[in-house]
């Protein structure tokens, strides 16, 4: 059995270590700051200039104009700093960031990452994508495992443009989690039922192990 979206946002919650600044991106990746561990004090940023986000409002605690990088509603704590984006980046590009959890439309066996566009369809830019890549200590990318056709997502080579090179450290998809390693993946945990075959099957990507 696949892991759920959720349930992929509370695996990417036990890689966080207490004591660090993290970024979310887009996505999935919103949803772990609703799964933080009990013991665990992080300090989410965004790269729109706020440091100390909590989680999703509930509907009584909407503020339309507390929003993150994603621009969706969320929650301020007693110890959020607000400040500008000049300010936000150089957080990210002065490696004050310890990791950036993303998400990703293709990673390469070798961490390429691909998350920022698809030719052909209108963008506004790559945001802060880029500089969270080149600036944090470690990236853990949550995504599908496969595509709406049930191709992999997980590839030999990106066939989109890059984010950044060989920047990712960490998989996590709804099949299981993987580290990129010189020549290829290594299957760290697998989501439950599902077996080793079941990933080699659906990944175009080296696994080594």
């Amino acid at each position: 059995m696949s892991w759920t979206r959720d349930q992929m946002a509370a695996r990417a919650a036990l890689e966080l270590q207490d004591g660090t600044y993290v970024n979310l991106g887009i996505g999935i990746p919103t949803m772990v700051a609703n799964y933080i561990p009990d013991g665990i004090n992080v300090t989410l940023q965004s790269e729109n200039g706020m440091l100390g986000m909590g989680p999703f409002p509930t509907e009584d605690q909407i503020d339309a104009d507390l929003i993150n990088a994603g621009k969706q509603t969320i929650t301020e704590l007693p110890q959020t700093a607000y400040f500008d984006s000049a300010t936000s980046f150089g957080m990210i590009r002065g490696g004050k960031i310890a990791m950036a959890i993303l998400g990703a439309m293709e990673v390469a066996e070798n961490g390429d990452l691909a998350n920022w566009m698809i030719p052909g369809k209108l963008v506004k830019g790559m945001g802060g994508a880029m500089d969270l890549v080149a600036g944090v200590g470690r990236v853990v990318v949550v995504m599908d495992h496969t595509n709406k056709h049930g191709e992999s997502k997980i590839l030999k080579q990106c066939s989109l443009p890059l984010t950044g090179k060989a920047v990712v450290d960490r998989i996590i998809t709804d099949l299981g989690v993987f580290d990129v390693k010189p020549g290829g993946l290594e299957i760290v945990e697998t989501a439950p039922d599902v077996t080793r075959e079941d990933i080699r099957a659906a990944t175009e990507a080296k696994i080594i192990n």
